[in-house]
């Protein structure tokens, strides 16, 4: 009676202190969130207030314009917000079709001995810091692309439709070129991302597939990708996300011009590389312009990250439906 009565205590005792455990680990786990929040809450509104004599001294006028003259204090946020929105579709137009024949490559069709080195390679090119992009975009790619420019403008430059997109001087400085060096910098991410996830789907799907005559690219585009799909879009949205704010790689081949134009072999600029390369000499109104274009970044980056959430909701929506 009485070691039934002390072990009834002793589990009460232990009950009493696992819930006062579970209780603090929840109010940790509440701290992490909440912190996170705020210090994004804290990011964007010190840019907002930083930038507030242009955004609401301006007006719709920051936002619609695309003159950038700090002598006479005008500033238009136009050009900067045009060269990133450019320079980001662009490299996910190359990088999302490679990421995927890279993924797919080292899941259905590599040898095993082959896999774990390209592997290797992805994640080392993941790692490299932006900076040497820029360095290896302005001293290798620059000079290459000025000498095929002409031969772009020769032959797609007179394309009806996209033709205007590949007319200009052969600088090698611009909107395509950046573009070109953001796919490179984005591809390892979303390569990862497609790589880890076809790698989750069973293998009974793929071999029933087989064993019904799908080729290996019907299996790819019929199984692994509806299973996957979500999360494969995550990881493209994850490489976007790296593209609309990259500063350094594009800082170096974008050419720093406020100018909206057609073509893509035309110098630009984009938000984070304007601020880049004016805010250290920047004073006054110059300095409240750049930090009104540092919280246009944050309203456009979470512009796109819920555009993502919103289609992968759709997308679970639909498959739950289905």
């Amino acid at each position: 009676m009485n070691s039934t009565l002390i072990l009834s205590i002793a589990a009460e005792a232990r009950e009493r202190r696992d819930a006062r455990h579970d209780a603090w680990f929840r109010r940790l786990l509440l701290a992490a969130a909440l912190l996170v929040v705020l210090a994004l809450l804290g990011a964007a509104l010190a840019t907002l207030w930083g930038g507030r004599e242009v955004l609401f001294g301006q007006g719709l006028d920051f936002l619609a314009s695309s003159r950038w003259d700090p002598v006479a204090g005008e500033f238009g946020a136009l050009a900067p917000v045009y060269g990133t929105l450019v320079t980001s579709a662009v490299a996910l137009v190359l990088a999302v079709p490679m990421a995927f024949g890279v993924a797919l490559f080292l899941t259905e069709v590599a040898p095993p001995w082959l896999r774990g080195p390209v592997a290797t390679a992805i994640e080392l090119l993941a790692s490299i810091p932006s900076i040497i992009y820029g360095m290896w975009g302005l001293t290798v790619f620059v000079p290459f692309m000025a000498r095929i420019e002409p031969a772009l403008s020769a032959t797609l430059g007179r394309l009806p439709l996209v033709g205007a997109l590949f007319q200009g001087p052969p600088l090698g400085l611009g909107l395509l070129t950046a573009g070109i060096v953001l796919a490179v910098m984005i591809l390892p991410f979303i390569a990862a991302v497609m790589r880890e996830v076809f790698s989750s789907v069973p293998r009974e799907l793929k071999e029933s597939a087989r064993a019904l005559g799908a080729t290996t690219w019907e299996v790819a585009w019929h199984i692994v990708l509806p299973y996957t799909r979500p999360a494969v879009i995550g990881g493209i949205f994850l490489g976007l996300g790296r593209a609309l704010g990259e500063t350094m790689a594009v800082t170096f081949v974008l050419g720093n011009a406020f100018d909206i134009t057609a073509s893509l072999l035309m110098p630009g600029t984009s938000i984070s590389s304007a601020i880049a390369n004016e805010f250290n000499e920047a004073v006054g109104l110059h300095r409240s312009a750049l930090l009104a274009l540092g919280f246009l970044l944050f309203v456009v980056t979470f512009l796109v990250l819920l555009a993502a959430r919103l289609l992968l909701r759709r997308l679970a929506r639909r498959e739950g439906t289905g």
